[in-house]
């Protein structure tokens, strides 16, 4: 059948043509039961065995046509799980049952990649997860239990109770790469997920116990923030050289080109990775946190009318998403050296807690902050964990992680995606609606910062920096992105800064009335095109004017929308913190004539009489107290 010899060949040679007869007999029409030795001699391969790549495609598409009868895929998925059980029990050497695990985890992988991505069928039947009723099973297998279940049970189970060690790393990243494999069934519903969506192995991961949950979330973020070297003994079977790829080595590339698999609507593959165990983990933990099986409800209601004794029965349809245990435990998470149910007494959430060092976890955060993964675990930490949110907010080296997130806004033009951004501004959100956060970044003075080319900043508070910063990105995004969410995020970050102000430079200053003007600008030209359409929609009476007009309406709402934020900005400095921020009536002051056309405005006229009347009062005094000093 096809290139790959689908009888039996004899098998005194060499490694290669082991390997082939195997996995031609694996691929054949031929059915093995569970027992049969033929598995042993299957997984018993050398890591080291070569294959060529065209090879594994035929022979992918050679077992895509008989495992329907043979259900190879049920049994190899058995016997992985058998494997990684002995492994957890296994006291002794166990050099030999890590090599089966492996090869085990590798096959599956390459074929379980190739059927998903070649599905028909929506419920992904090609998979044929069980086994044949006339398949003779041995002692103690439960014939009609889920294997999906049963392989992400033990899956987990070695991931989260197993250290990693030299011995152990490749395991652990190919059942990370197996994970990924499995889960990106989530690709084939699109962006949107339904109640009819077929995804066996991450809903079966989301049926796990908790206590197993805690521990998978547990080694996951460990295996981040430690970033293993991959071990010298793992480098020549990971990394070969040649064209030529191992048999099993395939699953390595085929995991790589699915890496972030459903991540894709998120985040995207930022190239090779130092430390793939760390990424991987990184991955497979952001996609079961954020996966929400939507699940379907009918509700019968009884309809009787006033007039007529017969009922009816109505139908009512809900759908809404069921609860993510991984997402629940990373929220639970623990600081290792520091709990605040100690001090406080208070009460947190009954069941296992993951407790892992958050010192680590936010240096960590603070070095791969440019990585869309990392922005994205510190989102979900912040606006899930409140134990990680105050540990954050009490840091005294807010630096650690606002510089590369402003660094990177800054370039956001060469390189960064709009997901990131996004991901970065809320975090900025999130973090600005602390009081006592938007005080401490005006404290925090950086000598330099060396990559702002536009205007030498020395020393410069951290708040100063990130309003220059919030401004650019706002006016990044009026010429190039347009995006009024974008926008209404920076606005309000600067509104909820806007209070604490603490010596504000002379740069930040000058760039907030600049803003305005920018602003302003845009209002005046979308106010004189409003009111040019609506003269000519008089006069033709147009049905395509109107839809036009409506629209400049609609943008000029929300330009006014804008240009009240930003008055509300300066309004608040004002008000709040005006003897500590003498720049800010200076950058006013000098450039009174931005505001003047607004002054009699029925919508901003008050803000800029408050903000005329402050800072005359402002000015006023800071000429006496410069006459009084000298």
């Amino acid at each position: 059948m096809g290139g790959v010899p689908s009888t039996p060949r004899k098998t005194g040679g060499d490694d290669v043509s082991v390997a082939e007869y195997l996995i031609a007999t694996f691929v054949g029409e031929k059915s093995f039961p569970l027992a049969s030795d033929f598995w042993n001699k299957l997984l018993e391969l050398p890591l080291s065995s070569r294959w060529p790549s065209d090879r594994v495609q035929q022979a992918c598409e050679l077992f895509a046509q008989s495992n329907g009868y043979t259900r190879h895929l049920a049994k190899l998925l058995i016997h992985l799980s058998w494997c990684l059980q002995e492994l957890l029990q296994a006291s002794d050497d166990q050099s030999s049952l890590y090599k089966k695990a492996v090869n085990a985890t590798y096959i599956s992988s390459v074929f379980l990649k190739y059927l998903i991505e070649n599905g028909k069928s929506d419920s992904l039947q090609e998979l044929h997860l069980s086994l044949d009723e006339s398949e003779p099973v041995p002692h103690g297998f439960v014939m009609d239990q889920d294997i999906q279940n049963f392989v992400m049970h033990s899956v987990l189970s070695f991931i989260g109770s197993n250290e990693v060690s030299p011995n152990s790393y490749v395991l652990h990243q190919e059942l990370l790469n197996f994970m990924l494999v499995t889960m990106s069934t989530q690709l084939l519903s699109g962006p949107s997920h339904g109640p009819t969506d077929a995804n066996p192995f991450i809903d079966a991961a989301m049926t796990q116990e908790k206590s197993l949950v805690s521990l998978v979330v547990r080694r996951l973020l460990l295996n981040y923030i430690s970033r293993h070297r991959t071990p010298p003994n793992a480098k020549s079977y990971m990394y070969s050289d040649g064209d030529s790829q191992g048999i099993l080595e395939r699953v390595g590339s085929a995991a790589a080109s699915l890496v972030l698999l459903p991540l894709n609507y998120l985040v995207s593959n930022s190239g090779g990775s130092k430390n793939p165990l760390a990424e991987c983990s990184l991955h497979v933990l952001l996609i079961l946190i954020n996966y929400h099986k939507s699940i379907m409800s009918d509700e019968s209601m009884t309809d009787k009318s006033d007039d007529s004794a017969t009922s009816e029965s109505v139908s009512k349809v809900h759908v809404f998403s069921s609860d993510n245990t991984f997402s629940k435990a990373l929220a639970n998470a623990r600081d290792v050296e520091f709990d605040r149910s100690d001090v406080e007494g208070n009460a947190h959430p009954a069941g296992p807690h993951v407790r892992i060092p958050f010192a680590s976890l936010f240096d960590t955060l603070g070095m791969f902050l440019a990585d869309e993964g990392a922005v994205l675990l510190l989102y979900s930490l912040l606006q899930g964990n409140s134990d990680f949110k105050e540990y954050v907010l009490v840091r005294t080296d807010l630096d650690t992680l606002l510089m590369p997130i402003l660094e990177t806004l800054y370039n956001a033009s060469k390189r960064t995606s709009s997901n990131q951004i996004y991901m970065m501004l809320i975090v900025l959100l999130i973090l600005s609606q602390d009081s006592s956060f938007n005080s401490s970044i005006h404290k925090m003075i950086l000598p330099s910062v060396p990559w702002y080319k536009e205007h030498l900043l020395h020393q410069t508070s951290l708040g100063s920096l990130m309003v220059i910063i919030l401004i650019r990105t706002v006016q990044h995004n009026l010429s190039k992105l347009r995006d009024v969410y974008l926008q209404t995020t920076c606005l309000a970050t600067l509104a909820n800064m806007a209070p604490h102000a603490h010596h504000l430079s002379a740069y930040a200053s000058q760039r907030l009335v600049s803003l305005f003007y920018m602003l302003s600008r845009k209002y005046n030209k979308l106010s004189d095109l409003t009111g040019d359409k609506l003269q000519s929609i008089k006069i033709n009476l147009s049905g395509e004017d109107v839809g036009v007009s409506e629209d400049l309406a609609a943008e000029l709402q929300i330009f006014t929308d804008f240009l009240r934020l930003v008055l509300d900005i300066l309004n608040a400095i004002l008000t709040y913190a005006l003897p500590r921020n003498p720049e800010i009536v200076y950058a006013i002051m000098h450039r009174q004539e931005v505001f003047q056309p607004f002054k009699n405005h029925p919508r901003f006229h008050e803000l800029v009489e408050n903000i005329y009347t402050v800072c005359c009062i402002g000015f006023t005094r800071l000429i006496f107290v410069a006459t009084t000093s000298s």
